[in-house]
């Protein structure tokens, strides 16, 4: 529901327009030396501010209420808050009876019969991304020592790749009040091969179970991902070169068999636009049992894809913690191992 992980395990909670948002982390390594000011470089990637984004600022400091003391984790479960101060919850009104075409206010109604937070978003806001930002952090943190080096970047917006592009792109979605979307590419280096299982938690299943958890994202590939249906097996096989399992091209995605190769992980999440648009929208309004037309009030973003690579960053930096927590916990290697 709303947890994920095995050792390394998470707890979000909170809406838009509440009192807080926050994260409770379970499973963070104890003598681990934090501080808030470690989180804030990621949050800050994370803010609105820029071109297209909200206009809605909030200080999104983290406060870290449990966990820590004398500037390590305890090994308790670490709980960090972040305040909402920012808000206008009159905008949101209408949207009882009337839902937004593409948002998550009918299901929301349907799910929980009309008692669910609709300000804002409620619980599906991207606000309640911050915790998962930073719980990303820590994980970052703790996988330093490994050599291991999350990254990701934007790579289109509106279909465009060409950063001028991409900027007019952005000026015309803002000029005609509506929303594009964008493609975001993220790399890992520095793994161990042998994380994973076969099947049902492989790495890219776990890690694309992570990411669609992120508001706005609709597809994730891997390697040469949609591209591999259009190749032949001579073409996306990825030639091995040395005993370490270093290939000469990487259409898997540094994953074989749901395992980790020792290669780079690649993959590329489809981030749609966003669905609260200034443009006038057709949509049903319950009072008055037909459809109608709806303008959206509020502060949102042109293009939520511009805010999204450090929280997939964050996503992936927590699953392959998680992953390294739970390949330490099981490696199954006898003292003595089998010569070939």
């Amino acid at each position: 529901m709303n947890s994920f992980g095995r050792i390394y395990r998470l707890s979000i909670f909170g809406e838009s327009h509440g009192q807080n948002v926050g994260i409770v982390i379970d499973g963070a390594p104890a003598g681990l030396a934090l501080s808030e000011a470690d989180l804030q470089p990621d949050l800050d990637r994370r803010r609105a501010g820029a071109k297209g984004t909200t206009p809605r600022k909030e200080a999104d400091q983290p406060h870290i209420v449990s966990g820590l003391f004398e500037g390590h984790t305890t090994g308790a479960p670490l709980t960090i808050l972040f305040e909402n101060s920012n808000t206008r919850s009159g905008d949101y009104a209408n949207l009882v009876t009337q839902p937004r075409p593409g948002h998550a206010d009918l299901v929301a109604r349907q799910k929980w019969h009309g008692y669910n937070d609709y300000r804002g978003g409620g619980h599906f806001s991207g606000r309640i991304t911050l915790g998962i930002v930073a719980a990303g952090a820590i994980a970052k943190k703790a996988l330093a020592p490994s050599g291991i080096r999350i990254e990701s970047r934007l790579v289109e917006i509106g279909g465009c790749t060409d950063p001028a592009e991409m900027d007019a792109a952005l000026e015309r979605a803002i000029a005609a009040q509506d929303s594009i979307g964008g493609i975001v590419e993220g790399t890992v280096t520095g793994l161990p091969a042998g994380w994973g299982e076969p099947f049902f938690d492989s790495v890219e299943s776990v890690l694309s179970h992570a990411l669609f958890a992120i508001p706005a994202v609709k597809g994730v590939e891997f390697g040469a991902g949609f591209d591999a249906a259009r190749m032949s097996g001579s073409q996306h096989n990825d030639p091995i070169l040395a005993p370490d399992g270093t290939t000469r091209t990487n259409h898997a995605g540094g994953i074989n068999g749901g395992i980790t190769n020792g290669n780079p992980i690649r993959f590329r999440i489809a981030v749609k636009p966003t669905s609260s648009i200034s443009s006038e929208q057709q949509t049903y309004h319950f009072g008055d049992q037909r459809v109608e037309p709806l303008v959206v009030r509020g502060r949102h973003d042109a293009c939520i894809a511009l805010r999204v690579p450090v929280i997939a960053e964050a996503m992936a930096a927590i699953v392959l913690y998680d992953l390294s927590l739970i390949a330490a916990a099981t490696d199954r290697r006898s003292e003595c191992p089998r010569a070939r």
